[in-house]
């Protein structure tokens, strides 16, 4: 009989917030608070929360004996034995199945937004993994297909701009992983082959690329004229001060305290990051919905 716990634990439910970018396109059309986009949308979250679990099985299965040397990730179900490798695999092909079979109910748009999901992040996990800047390129791509998926699922356009700030904000914080390992961990590369193609120097370089990019991308969005036509109102770009202490925050986290392993565990465990997030989050919301805009026709 094949253990319940160990295989939630692959699933690495932690991770599924990750998948809340696919809630960027309800909130931004002024729908957030009907049922039916509401219901599409977290059904699509659930959707993706399946596919990414599919993901990380089949990767587990893929970095097993690489996993034995990791001073964390030997801990993992599959890596200490605890979930054989077959199991783990025979569960992960059916769930990421079953979940593009359900895909369809949200329509074919949708569905091909989970496909190329599910494709990108197992061409990521035996083949690009492995290319230097691809590496981080495709899961940051993987945000990007969240964000569109989110709109295909309520049948809403999703800004251009939104989607280039996605791709940039998921880099940075890529970025700053690659770096935490390379500087975290002893003889890196034994670990993450990846690891050896990158150097401390070369990673900070990237890192204040795209974070100058990434401001710059947000703040041309929040004061673009079709964005000030689109809502009515110039206060979007009141929340720059926001993201600009975020980043900040963040790499502060990374440089000053060595961390940033984990997006998620940072931004569930330092409280003046989660509450900038939180503070934004709301603002944004109060803006969209308070300015005279209509909320954005919905598809068929």
């Amino acid at each position: 009989m094949i253990p319940t716990g160990p295989v939630l634990w692959s699933l690495r439910p932690q991770q599924w917030t990750k998948n809340l970018v696919v809630f960027v396109a309800l909130a931004l059309s002024k729908h957030l608070f009907e049922p039916v986009p509401m219901l599409r949308s977290l059904a699509a979250f659930a959707l993706f929360c399946g596919l990414s679990g599919a993901v990380y099985l089949l990767n587990d299965v893929a970095d097993f004996e690489r996993d034995r040397l990791h001073p964390n990730k030997c801990l993992r179900p599959v890596a200490s034995g605890v979930l054989r490798r077959r199991h783990a695999a025979g569960i992960g092909v059916a769930l990421g199945l079953g979940c593009l079979v359900f895909s369809l109910g949200l329509g074919h748009g949708f569905l091909a937004c989970a496909t190329l999901y599910l494709a990108l992040n197992l061409l990521y996990s035996f083949k690009l993994k492995h290319t230097v800047i691809l590496d981080v390129l495709a899961i940051s791509l993987g945000f990007v297909i969240r964000a569109v998926a989110g709109g295909v699922a309520i049948a809403v356009p999703v800004s251009d701009w939104l989607l280039v700030c996605t791709l940039l904000l998921a880099l940075f914080l890529a970025l700053s992983k690659r770096r935490h390992e390379l500087t975290s961990l002893s003889e890196a590369h034994e670990h993450r082959e990846i690891l050896a193609e990158y150097s401390p120097y070369l990673l900070d370089q990237m890192i204040s690329v795209v974070t100058a990019s990434c401001l710059m991308a947000y703040a041309f969005y929040t004061m673009a004229p079709e964005t000030i036509e689109k809502y009515k109102t110039n206060r979007l770009s009141w929340t720059i001060p926001f993201v600009l202490y975020g980043i900040f925050r963040y790499l502060y986290l990374v440089h000053q305290k060595e961390r940033g392993g984990s997006p998620t565990d940072i931004l569930a465990t330092d409280r003046p990051l989660l509450f900038v997030v939180a503070l934004w989050a709301l603002t944004l919301v109060a803006i969209v919905y308070t300015a005279g805009g209509p909320p954005v026709p919905l598809g068929q």
